[in-house]
């Protein structure tokens, strides 16, 4: 529902394949593609992306300001798993989670291949193969502004509230996480209860901080979702409360990922910045 309704909502002035109806349906099909990586029977790739989908910032932020690279919050990381030996098997960067940064990520990359859009079609030349990069790109990005929104990809309270201090008796079954999003969601939440909430296309230069804001938004509804399950607002039809506050994070999840596609056009007519030096193997 997100991808669909985001691309749907991009404004006119992206190239016109992106506005397609097989464009439509491909990034559509595409928003849970790396929940179909997540599979048994593929144990080295589910093991190496699995920690994509959150980030438990309850540890993440024991290192500080996060830093923009996947490397350095992995080596920040390992050194608080020193600085903090009580705490040493949850900061393993494996535990915590790596949702800012394959969201960042996949962001430059669909930045990359509209950049090489507007080259080939500079050229007269044939814009297909970079095309079907540029859906699978934002078809892939969708899942990650997705599970960003959802309050229970950004805590250790993921599925089930753990910490000892529980004084609203909030759920402890591993149950709230799947009743939340994906139950409650397919038995009473159309599309048309989430377009009214969709907010004015709001384009950014950088992605970092304006997703890393998302995410804090995110942090800050945790309880809400948890006084919700208290209030029996995901059980069945649910409650108006539960129902308004789900349509409002997929709204939010929508407007993300539609500013998110439209920045990475944006920015793509920019020159790219040649390297000074050559990078190293691989580069």
């Amino acid at each position: 529902m997100i991808n669909r309704l985001a691309v749907a909502s991009l404004p006119a002035d992206v190239p016109a394949f992106l506005r397609t109806p097989e464009a439509i349906n491909e990034i559509e099909y595409l928003g849970p593609e790396p929940d179909r990586w997540r599979s048994l029977a593929e144990p080295e790739l589910n093991a190496a992306q699995s920690p994509d989908h959150f980030i438990d910032f309850e540890y993440a932020d024991i290192i500080g300001t996060l830093p923009r690279h996947r490397y350095e919050y992995i080596a920040a990381l390992t050194a608080a798993e020193i600085t903090h030996p009580d705490k040493a098997r949850e900061l393993q960067p494996s535990r915590v989670g790596f949702q800012p940064y394959i969201t960042n990520e996949i962001w430059e990359r669909l930045k990359a291949a509209m950049r090489e859009y507007r080259n080939l079609s500079a050229k007269h030349q044939d814009t297909k193969p970079v095309e079907a990069a540029i859906l699978f790109y934002a078809g892939w990005l969708g899942h990650y502004v997705a599970d960003g929104s959802q309050p229970l990809h950004v805590t250790m309270n993921y599925n089930g509230w753990v910490l000892k201090d529980n004084p609203h008796g909030y759920t402890t079954e591993h149950t709230i996480h799947a009743q939340f999003e994906t139950a409650f969601v397919d038995a009473n939440i159309k599309p048309s209860d989430v377009q009214p909430l969709i907010s004015a296309v709001r384009p950014v230069t950088d992605e970092w901080d304006p997703y890393m804001g998302y995410l804090r938004h995110s942090q800050l509804l945790v309880e809400q979702v948890y006084q919700l399950d208290k209030q029996k607002g995901f059980d069945g039809a649910g409650t108006p409360e539960a129902k308004q506050f789900t349509a409002e994070r997929l709204a939010a999840a929508v407007s993300m990922l539609r500013d998110l596609i439209y920045s990475a056009w944006v920015e793509s007519a920019r020159p790219a910045p040649q390297w000074q030096d050559q990078p190293k193997a691989g580069g």
